[in-house]
């Protein structure tokens, strides 16, 4: 499918935090309650669009175990967009934060966008890490702020259109430099897209038009 913008995600943050259910609840919107650790690198892809423009995301779920930090770091490189992950009810996942984002920033293009997501708030009687305290961290260190539930789809979808309203924002102001091999945004081919649509335009045109 054609589409105007390419964004490409990294998903990071500590094992067991949630980060493969979030990328499964956005592109399949399903939750799979037994999830294997992930080895490496998972991908998933998805279309949104934000203002009558196709854009397709492509997201990819790296592995949180040290073991592995090494091959994550290098999908920091060409990555538009980050979700830095923590789980809400494990101190430990907060704590760790400073790090993966120090990895992210030492990594990554100038331009990374990130969204700090607070995950597993349907597992508020669990909770430790309050949101004020995901909300200051945020804050103190630019990012955008979200608390979510891959269990129940609680702000997922958000997570992931709210950073790339941010980026596509930034794109059509000419904030990002698309010429930047790092920019992590390639430029679709839109003319089936927007053939398509004028299509379908049609059709409905012509619907109306048959009513009484």
């Amino acid at each position: 499918m054609s589409f105007h913008y390419l964004f490409k995600y990294i998903v990071i943050g500590d094992s067991a935090v949630g980060k493969s259910c979030l990328l499964l609840q956005f592109t399949d919107h399903r939750f799979q309650p037994i999830h294997d650790l992930t080895i490496g690198v998972e991908f998933g892809a998805r279309f949104i669009d934000i203002e009558n423009k196709r854009v397709k995301l492509q997201i990819w779920d790296t592995a949180g175990q040290d073991s592995f930090r090494s091959i994550t770091r290098s999908y920091y490189r060409g990555a538009a967009g980050a979700l830095l992950v923590y789980d809400i009810t494990r101190r430990d996942s907060f704590n760790h934060l400073l790090s993966w984002l120090d990895d992210a920033l030492q990594n990554s293009g100038p331009d990374l966008q990130i969204m700090l997501v607070g995950n597993k708030a349907d597992l508020e009687h669990r909770r430790v890490v309050s949101y004020e305290e995901g909300k200051n961290f945020a804050d103190e260190h630019g990012l955008l702020f979200v608390e979510t539930s891959a269990k129940t789809a609680l702000n997922v979808e958000k997570a992931f259109v709210d950073i790339s309203n941010l980026i596509y924002y930034k794109v059509e102001n000419g904030d990002i430099n698309l010429g930047n091999e790092t920019s992590g945004i390639k430029l679709g081919t839109t003319q089936d897209f927007i053939i398509e649509k004028e299509e379908k335009n049609e059709y409905k045109k012509k619907r109306k038009e048959g009513c009484c």
